[in-house]
């Protein structure tokens, strides 16, 4: 990216100017050497949002962003329907609330490594992984319906966890104003038989060790310790999310002539929030934001199954479920006064710091969990949302690592067979459907995460809670 272009507003915050149709202008956070490696279709992209009707204040960048579809990956925006705004499905993306949540064990590494081997073969046996996977449950009808207006609080209720782990999900697990009604049979369909797996591309499952612990207190708080491990999940809503983006688009850039709406890039069709179209797919987007609660709260229920057999007594607690592909109605402070918005986070994590009247009270004082998810064979981190983020970047961060390769790139720079020798070679166990999914996700293909990290935390989005490292990771 051509840096010069980019008015500095601090060392680790840059601004492009209002320009052309650009009706505010654009932020981006990161280090100077993190903003020039970025791809220059990012700015071309984030300058496009900026241009979109009812926008406010300002499009962001996460320091993880690439290029995406129409919204830049790590583009953060919040429109305002009293000025006509508008909700795109592009600005949400193809996987509705993807997103990451993690289970402490309390469990001691040394009491892990011992059957690490077998422990990464069960739960590759049995989590449902990769292209096309089907997993246990099969939903039609009613109890389809039931899922997609309960999300998290349904699965509970169906026995896959417990009602403490609600607490520990972002809106409690279950996502308001959903409609099934408006989810095409098609993505129900594509479903039936989803909910409960984990799928391909960058999504895993990782069995990790804290490394690092930078603040003691916020660690008690996420009960977090040293050489202690912890799973995580990075999911989202499977085939449903696909299809409901893909259905919504495709209505939005037909009836955008009929909005008055003048599109900078096909890809960021949109809808004014308070028409039919609008409100429709704002309600099926909920639909399939519940979606993806529900399927990691069952996959939760599959990793405790797992662990239980191998650590009798033990019980992983959720340390907390962020999204990070959504879009949210919130109420923000612009120019002095409270304003009711709707944020698109795409590929950026939700960060509210310690004093967000809308925390659960076991996080007061303290921030929201973000749970930065890293590359197999790098480090990922917790993080805690910090106060600042509201004003700089509507309460937003990054959500992990960022692509610096697309998928065809990582592919014929790295072999499956030899990112799986290296990751060995580190102490890194990888089970995966297939050597392809692997090369494209190789460490290389990625971001450095602390650079990242040091990105988010220099700019007050975010503080430092721990390092995690990974020792095995199943793929799809």
């Amino acid at each position: 990216m051509e840096i010069d272009q980019l008015e500095p507003l601090g060392p680790w915050q840059w601004r492009l100017p209002a320009h052309g149709s650009m009706r505010v202008p654009a932020e981006l956070t990161g280090s100077r050497e993190l903003i020039r490696a970025m791809d220059a279709a990012v700015l071309r992209q984030i300058a496009n949002v900026a241009c979109l009707p009812g926008i406010v204040r300002a499009a962001c960048v996460m320091p993880d962003a690439h290029h995406g579809y129409g919204f830049p990956i790590g583009g953060v925006a919040a429109f305002d329907s009293s000025l006509g705004g508008v909700v795109s499905a592009g600005g949400v993306g193809y996987d509705i609330s993807c997103g990451v949540r993690s289970l402490t064990t309390r469990l001691h590494v040394d009491e892990v490594r011992p059957v690490l081997d077998q422990l990464a073969d069960r739960l590759f046996s049995a989590i449902p992984a990769g292209v096309g996977e089907t997993g246990a449950l099969r939903l039609t009808g009613k109890s389809m319906d039931a899922m997609l207006t309960g999300g998290a609080a349904w699965a509970v209720k169906q026995g896959y966890g417990e009602t403490a782990d609600l607490e520990r999900i972002e809106d409690h697990g279950r996502i308001a104003g959903a409609d099934p009604e408006l989810v095409s049979e098609k993505a129900k369909a594509r479903q039936k038989d989803q909910t409960g797996t984990l799928g391909s591309g960058n999504h895993y499952l990782e069995v990790q060790r804290v490394e690092k612990i930078y603040d003691q207190a916020a660690a008690r708080v996420y009960g977090l310790a040293v050489d202690e491990v912890v799973v995580s999940i990075h999911c989202g809503s499977r085939g449903l999310g696909h299809q409901i983006a893909t259905d919504y688009l495709e209505r939005m850039l037909r009836e955008a002539p009929r909005h008055g709406l003048n599109l900078p890039d096909p890809e960021l069709a949109c809808a004014p929030i308070d028409s039919p179209l609008g409100r429709e797919y704002l309600a099926a987007m909920r639909a399939g934001m519940n979606c993806a609660l529900a399927n990691r709260q069952v996959l939760t229920h599959l990793v405790r199954e797992v662990l239980s057999d191998f650590f009798p007594g033990t019980w992983a607690r959720l340390l907390f479920d962020v999204s990070h592909n959504t879009c949210k109605q919130e109420r923000h402070l612009v120019d002095g006064k409270p304003r009711t918005l709707f944020v698109h986070r795409k590929g950026a994590t939700r960060a509210w710091g310690p004093n967000h009247p809308e925390l659960p009270g076991w996080l007061t004082g303290t921030g929201q969990p973000m749970l930065v998810g890293g590359s197999m064979g790098t480090a990922s981190y917790v993080l805690a949302g910090a106060d600042a983020s509201l004003e700089r970047s509507f309460g937003s961060a990054c959500h992990g690592a960022g692509r610096s390769l697309s998928r065809s790139q990582a592919l014929k720079r790295f072999k499956g067979r030899d990112v799986l020798e290296s990751l060995a070679a580190q102490g890194v166990l990888v089970r995966a459907h297939g050597l392809k999914g692997v090369g494209e996700e190789a460490p290389g293909a990625y971001k450095d995460i602390d650079s990242v990290v040091d990105s988010a935390v220099g700019a007050g989005l975010a503080s430092r809670v721990a390092r995690l490292k990974p020792l095995a990771c199943v793929k799809g």
